[in-house]
């Protein structure tokens, strides 16, 4: 087996910056339960899309070897700073740059000191791994891609694990609904934007839940338009396209706000 894990993850840094904050901790501790999953699966690397790096020309890889500083999130700077520490699975990732023209797209790599790393890449890496050195694959986010591109990148990436004979676990990092409240809150009080939003977003849930990737697929576009789900919802893409849609079920660890923003732990049933 190939794929032994897979994973839709926030990432937004407040659950890992302010885990004190109640509605933002329940989301740190579905984090850490999907942290002991993707640990017992054993996977040899870990193919990461962020929908927070983000590429216009063509779709980018990170291919320098280690990857470490410290990050300053460009929208949540006052709650604190993110470390981070990352080795890069540079074998898969050029296995991926080669395969690019097999379905049609244009890659290039990524590769100098001081290279701005996305929060959401920081947020799953940490969350995720922990202590744990598993080296990860970093594809980014190109924002004239489709989420059928997206499927297809996905699906290439495992393709590229499989000739190698790695196994591999699949993280699609990004939120759910978009909508964010414009106005300071009371933390412990953070819900979801609205009940349009909520209902969207537990309806997205409950289809992964039963296993039903065939209509969550078809219902993306119109949870990306009503929600306002983030980037497309093309992090989803990435999964589904890396386990080729052949999940029977989904775990979802936790599922709350994030300033008003939808955001949920899933583990996926392969």
């Amino acid at each position: 087996m190939t794929v032994v894990s897979a994973f839709l993850v926030p990432g937004s840094p407040l659950p890992l910056l302010r885990s004190d904050v109640l509605p933002w901790g329940r989301l740190a501790s579905g984090f850490e339960r999907a942290g002991r999953a993707l640990a017992a699966s054993t996977p040899d690397a870990l193919l990461i899309y962020s929908t927070q790096w983000l590429a216009v020309l063509d779709q980018l890889w990170q291919t320098r070897p280690t990857l470490s500083g410290r990050h300053v999130d460009e929208n949540w700077y006052e709650h604190g700073e993110l470390e981070y520490a990352m080795t890069i699975d540079t074998e898969l990732t050029y296995a991926c740059l080669a395969a690019s023209p097999r379905i049609g797209i244009s890659s290039k790599a990524v590769n100098y000191d001081g290279f701005p790393i996305d929060t959401g890449s920081i947020v799953a890496t940490r969350f995720l791994l922990g202590s744990k050195e598993i080296p990860v694959v970093l594809a980014s986010n190109n924002l004239y891609h489709s989420n059928e591109q997206t499927e297809q990148l996905g699906a290439m990436a495992v393709q590229c694990a499989q000739e190698l004979g790695k196994r591999v676990s699949v993280i699609g990092v990004g939120g759910l609904s978009g909508s964010i409240f414009r106005h300071e809150i009371e933390l412990r009080a953070d819900k979801i934007f609205s009940d349009a939003d909520d209902q969207w977003n537990k309806r997205m849930l409950d289809l992964m839940e039963r296993g039903d990737m065939v209509e969550a697929a078809a219902q993306t576009p119109n949870f990306a338009t009503e929600a306002r789900a983030d980037m497309g919802f093309k992090h989803f893409s990435w999964v589904l396209g890396g386990t080729g849609r052949r999940c029977y079920g989904a775990r979802v660890h936790a599922y709350g706000p994030t300033y008003g923003a939808g955001a949920a732990v899933v583990e996926f049933k392969l």
